[in-house]
C-alpha cells in the first residue's frame, strides 16, 4: 500500500470521493506554488498534483498554460517541481507530479523516479505516455516504488481499458470529455459511463478530471467516481489573485468548497 492508496482507502471508508487538487510548479514562484498546494491541503484536498512545466503541452488549456509560461520564463525546473512534491508530502498528503513524458526522458527516466521518491512523492500521472512505450517507466517506477497512473477516455476500448488499467497503481485517470483541460458548465455525459465502464476491468479506484471546477459538479462526480480531479479553477483562482496571498487564501477557499462538494455527492 502506498501513501495514494492509504489515502484513497480512507475516503472510501468514510464514504466520500477523494479531492484531488493540480497546481503547476513555478506559478507565481516555486515557493508561491508550494505554499498554495499546502493551502490547498489546509482546505482539504487529500492529493495534490504538481505540474511540470512544459514548453509544448498537448493538453493544457488557455488557464494552465498561462500560468505554465509564466513559470517557464522564471526559470522553473524538475528540481523546483519536486521540492514542491516534498513541500506537500510533509503534509501528509499524497504528492503527485503530472508531466508529459519528454521532459522525465530528458531528466533521466530512473534519475527522475529516484528523486520523486526521495521526496516523499507517492506517484505520477503521464497523460501523453501509454503502457504499450512504457517499459522503462515501468521498471522504474516498480524499482522506486511509485505509483504509475495512466489516462482513459471516452473513447477508450474495453481491450485499451483493460490494458492501460493493468498498468497503474493508485488509480486511473478517467479523462471525462475528449479534450484539453479548462473549467466548463457542465461535466462530459460520457463520464459516469467510461467509470461503470472502467470499474469492470479493475478493483483500482477510479478519479474523473478535465472541466470540473464548482461544488456541484464536485458533488455530481463524486456520486460515481472515487475521485474529483480540479486543475483550471485552482490555476485560476491564482491568476486572478492581485498578490501571492491573495492567491494561497482563494485556492483555500476554494478547496474547502471543493470538499464539501464531494461530500455532498455521496
Amino acid at each position: 500500500m502506498t501513501r495514494l492508496s492509504d489515502i484513497l482507502a480512507t475516503a472510501r471508508a468514510e464514504n466520500r470521493a477523494a479531492l484531488i487538487g493540480y497546481l503547476p510548479a513555478g506559478y507565481p514562484s516555486p515557493e508561491g506554488s508550494a505554499a498554495a498546494a499546502r493551502a490547498m491541503v489546509e482546505g482539504g484536498c487529500d492529493v495534490i498534483e504538481i505540474g511540470l512545466p512544459y514548453s509544448d503541452p498537448q493538453m493544457d488549456g488557455p488557464v494552465i498554460q498561462r500560468a505554465v509560461e509564466h513559470a517557464l520564463a522564471r526559470g522553473t525546473n524538475t528540481h523546483h517541481v519536486i521540492a514542491n512534491a516534498r513541500a506537500v508530502a510533509e503534509t501528509g498528503a499524497a504528492a503527485l507530479v503530472m508531466s508529459y513524458w519528454n521532459p522525465i526522458e530528458r531528466y533521466g527516466v530512473d534519475r527522475f523516479a529516484e528523486e520523486l521518491a526521495g521526496a516523499g512523492g507517492a506517484g505520477v500521472i503521464t497523460p501523453d505516455l501509454i503502457p504499450d512505450e512504457a517499459a522503462d517507466w515501468i521498471a522504474a517506477t516498480d524499482k522506486h516504488g511509485l505509483d504509475r497512473i495512466f489516462l482513459v477516455a471516452p473513447s477508450s476500448t474495453d481491450a485499451r481499458l483493460k490494458l492501460t488499467t493493468d498498468a497503474c497503481g493508485g488509480f486511473v485517470y478517467a479523462a471525462s470529455t475528449m479534450g484539453i483541460t479548462g473549467t466548463r458548465a457542465t461535466v462530459g455525459e460520457r463520464a459516469a459511463e467510461l467509470v461503470a465502464r472502467t470499474r469492470r476491468v479493475t478493483d483500482l479506484p477510479i478519479c474523473v478530471g478535465l472541466g470540473v471546477s464548482t461544488p456541484a459538479q464536485a458533488a455530481e462526480i463524486a456520486a460515481y467516481a472515487d475521485g474529483v480531479i480540479v486543475g483550471s479553477a485552482f490555476v485560476r483562482a491564482l491568476l486572478d489573485a492581485e498578490t501571492e496571498q491573495a492567491g494561497v487564501d482563494a485556492v483555500r477557499t476554494l478547496a474547502a468548497a471543493l470538499s464539501e462538494g464531494v461530500r455532498a455527492g455521496r
